[in-house]
């Protein structure tokens, strides 16, 4: 197995593990637990999910030196998200009413999640071991190489899922409301 081989494994368990976090999830009603927060300025598994894709898409992509998928294949248009910066928007920065408007199908999620996810594969699958020692960002001391940035984009991605998949089971379990 090549470092871009194990690379791309450790990408394709993220749509794994979302798409159980997503799997059945409530969707409707006034409160559906894909939207809802544990307090008032928590994360919902929506956003999570979302977030996790698009840093995915949008640091991979600039590593790619390409277009970023959501912009690229139409999902910043399927999402229509009601913000001020939905074209660019990552959710750094995102207020409390920023990820209330992040209300997108269990659906959306899965289908951008999976588009970015093999972008990223073939991306991989398409470099060679010297590639990872490539200085990326040039900001940082020392140097950020891509094979930094990849490992960094993939446990930020398995973390968010992680807390996703909390969030839906605390929800679940403490609601006095059938799910």
């Amino acid at each position: 197995m090549t470092p871009a081989d194990l690379l791309a494994e450790a990408f394709s368990r993220i749509p794994d593990t979302v798409g159980a976090v997503l799997a059945g999830i409530d969707e409707t009603g006034p409160d559906p637990v894909l939207h809802r927060r544990a307090d008032p300025g928590a994360n919902t598994v929506s956003w999570l999910v979302w977030h996790l894709s698009r840093v995915q898409d949008d640091h991979v992509s600039e590593v790619a030196g390409v277009e970023q998928t959501w912009t690229a294949d139409g999902w910043a248009d399927r999402f229509a998200l009601p913000l001020p910066d939905a074209a660019t928007a990552t959710g750094y920065g995102h207020t409390p009413d920023d990820v209330a408007a992040v209300r997108p199908s269990a659906e959306l999620l899965r289908g951008y999640l999976a588009a970015v996810t093999e972008r990223t594969t073939a991306y991989l699958r398409g470099g060679g071991a010297d590639d990872l020692d490539r200085v990326v960002d040039d900001r940082w001391d020392p140097p950020v190489t891509l094979g930094v940035r990849l490992v960094s984009v993939v446990d930020d991605d398995a973390q968010h899922a992680g807390q996703a998949a909390l969030l839906r089971g605390i929800l679940e379990r403490s609601s006095d409301r059938p799910v």
